[in-house]
């Protein structure tokens, strides 16, 4: 246990109501207590996946400041030599990430985006065709999933037929339940996508996402090394669902669990944006940002993160401060979320924000239309383990 900020290791799973499995119900209460004794704690994270002993920064004001801190970066010390992936935006400062980041928003631009409107809304009519006349279902395998998945695979240009392998190796990175089992997940994903890349150099020019990143060039002639292609793929295609799939299964469960709010937005779907931004703030698809380091030692409210430490900056907390919104864990559709830090903040802004919140609101609306008496069959179970992705492996509903 710890007295205070700075005073010994933390290990989340013990400190939490309920062990291990009552930190990943609820790992707000254990944040909140941590943010009462300070802004920086050192932390064990629980099993069964990977272990790690990390610093987490807690509270809104300290987490948004550390999302610019220079001195907080993104490339590991030890460096990347010998990752399978390759480099990408997340694993990039400046001024590598400005020169990565710039090349693929030459092709992810918001008209692109907004372009598939028609598609995602054609999707998800198909999806709940097949799910609707069964009467209940797990919404995650049923609508939460395939959306998202299916419109990142379309975007990018994956084959039909990889999408069941893909979906597979997915869930075994951002979750994994062994060491081995996320390093199989790498070499196999880095495998994979050498081979979607190799078939699209090799293909005539498809309207793409992938095809247009191998093609495109910088005023100064600059492109994607093939390292840097299979990063950015990597990137585009775990990141590009698995957080709506958390976005849209998170928002199903907290509106279910205060009829009051969805009482409230089935009576004015014109509430439905704002809405959108309470389910990322209230319980996000995101519960701690991606790592961080510490260049050299970090004072953050008196405690001081040592040169090289690994550092993660708590979304969860960060977003149920009291500080910064009133009754934070009161699920409010007509609250101001403004200033939440579901995707991030500064430079590492999440690229896919716009793309998530397209399809959530896509996703919430035809089911909240299809199924007018949608509700929970049964008690949400199989939390995601690890600290970087909140959402529950199945989501039994009813209408």
């Amino acid at each position: 246990m710890v007295d205070g900020a700075g005073a010994g290791i933390v290990d989340l799973g013990e400190y939490a109501e309920g062990g291990r499995d009552g930190y990943y119900a609820d790992p707000y209460a254990v944040y909140e207590k941590l943010r009462a004794l300070g802004q920086v704690h050192q932390v064990r994270t629980p099993g069964p996946g990977p272990a790690e002993e990390l610093w987490l920064i807690v509270g809104h004001e300290a987490a948004r400041a550390a999302f610019t801190d220079p001195r907080l970066v993104k490339s590991p010390p030890w460096g990347m030599d010998g990752d399978l992936i390759g480099p990408h935006l997340l694993f990039a400062d400046p001024p590598e990430h400005g020169r990565l980041r710039s090349l693929v928003t030459r092709e992810f631009t918001p008209r692109r985006v907004a372009a598939l409107a028609p598609r995602v809304q054609k999707i998800t009519d198909e999806l709940l065709d097949e799910m609707v006349p069964r009467g209940s279902a797990d919404l995650i395998a049923s609508l939460a999933f395939p959306l998202p998945f299916v419109v990142i695979c379309e975007l990018l240009g994956v084959p039909d037929i990889d999408r069941d392998r893909f979906r597979r190796m997915s869930t075994q990175m951002v979750a994994p339940t062994s060491d081995e089992e996320a390093y199989e997940a790498h070499v196999e994903l880095a495998g994979f996508l050498d081979e979607l890349i190799e078939d699209k150099r090799c293909s005539a020019p498809a309207d793409d996402l992938l095809g247009a990143l191998i093609r495109t060039t910088a005023e100064d002639g600059d492109r994607l090394s093939g390292d840097e292609l299979r990063g950015m793929a990597f990137l585009l295609l775990i990141a590009g669902h698995e957080t709506t799939v958390n976005l849209i299964g998170n928002g199903v469960r907290a509106l279910l669990d205060h009829p009051d709010q969805l009482d409230a937005l089935r009576a004015d779907m014109s509430l439905l944006d704002g809405a959108v931004e309470e389910m990322l703030r209230y319980d996000g698809p995101v519960e701690t940002a991606t790592h961080r380091f510490a260049a050299e030692p970090v004072d953050i409210g008196g405690t001081v993160i040592p040169a090289g430490a690994p550092v993660v900056i708590c979304i969860a907390n960060a977003d149920r401060d009291p500080e910064r919104f009133p009754a934070p864990d009161r699920f409010d559709i007509r609250r101001d979320p403004r200033g939440h830090l579901a995707f991030g903040h500064g430079i590492h802004y999440c690229l896919g924000a716009p793309l998530a919140r397209l399809e959530g609101r896509i996703a919430l609306r035809s089911l909240l239309e299809r199924c007018p008496d949608l509700a929970l069959d049964g008690t949400p179970d199989a939390w995601l383990p690890g600290v970087l992705i909140r959402g529950v492996r199945r989501l039994r509903v009813r209408w």
